[in-house]
């Protein structure tokens, strides 16, 4: 596994302001494990090499002139196929939009580039995000990294495949009934469905409106907690979205989950109602005390 294209946000980040590593060096290692890996799979759509070279050449140019902007410069990340790139088609997964070209850049894809970001590309989905595999009938499935015969689950399942591969450092997924957090779970992520409104969706093809939500995947909490501070605010364009301040995601980081209530849906997992027994039960009868090794304190859920 290269160590360079599966580093996290606060390692990158200090050698990118550093100089010790350039931007186009980690881009041009991106791009090859893509070129690797990805004819297997098939979590790009479309893979923007050449604009994402030049976006990284620009962010070298950047930071030798004084002009860091933060953790995100000049990382790569990738968009799942409903967040509009200006020129580049938005599909959300269908053929229908195969010549959806928008000419501007979605509020959020806007913020990760003024934050220092690099798009390398936008990543398979479930057409129009209505679904839990990511089994696309037009552009083929996503390909779970760690074993490709099972999936990555969906809508965001390019997304989880491609930063549980290296082949991005972070991705946006969006999350109307699980499409961020199931592929985040199978594909060995973390991955975050923020509070509604507190991140745009205006350029973002919608499934739900009322019930959509942009957010981050990535492999550490941290580089979660540096996604959302680039991409959470307020946006006029989209009458959604929260008007109230948010505090730097970062700040809590080494707290500790110390004095932290965690539920446990016991009966519903394991009771008579649900589906007992097994590994399913002998795992979650094991998470009470995982938790409390670790400062958290674990309580029964009651079934209203």
């Amino acid at each position: 596994m290269n160590d360079l294209t599966y580093s996290s946000i606060d390692e990158l980040g200090p050698w990118i302001k550093s100089g010790r590593l350039s931007s186009v060096a980690l881009v041009e290692a991106a791009l090859a494990r893509i070129d690797r890996l990805d004819p297997v799979l098939n979590s790009f759509l479309v893979v923007l090499k050449d604009s994402a070279l030049s976006e990284a050449r620009e962010r070298d140019r950047e930071v030798r002139d004084g002009r860091y902007r933060g953790p995100l410069h000049g990382i790569p990340v990738g968009l799942k196929d409903l967040f509009d790139v200006a020129g580049v088609p938005t599909t959300g997964g269908s053929t229908i939009l195969r010549r959806n070209v928008p000419s501007a850049d979605a509020t959020v894809t806007r913020k990760l580039r003024e934050a220092g970001a690099v798009v390398i590309g936008k990543l398979n989905m479930v057409e129009f995000a209505m679904g839990a595999t990511l089994m696309n009938p037009h552009y083929g499935p996503a390909r779970n990294p760690w074993d490709t015969t099972r999936i990555t689950c969906g809508s965001s399942g390019g997304s989880g495949a491609a930063v549980a591969a290296g082949l991005c450092v972070a991705a946006l997924g969006s999350d109307t009934g699980g499409s961020i957090r199931m592929p985040a779970a199978v594909c060995g992520l973390a991955g975050l469905k923020p509070t509604y409104g507190l991140v745009s969706r205006r350029g973002v093809l919608d499934l739900s409106w009322t019930c959509d939500h942009v957010g981050p995947m990535t492999r550490t909490v941290a580089d979660c907690a540096h996604v959302m501070n680039a991409i959470a605010g307020h946006d006029a364009a989209d009458p959604g979205s929260a008007s109230r301040p948010f505090a730097d995601f970062t700040s809590n980081l080494g707290r500790g989950l110390s004095g932290v209530r965690v539920e446990v849906p016991r009966d519903y997992f394991f009771g008579k109602r649900g589906r007992r027994g097994g590994r399913r039960g002998a795992s979650g009868n094991r998470a009470p005390g995982r938790k409390r090794r670790i400062g958290a304190r674990g309580t029964d859920a009651v079934n209203g």
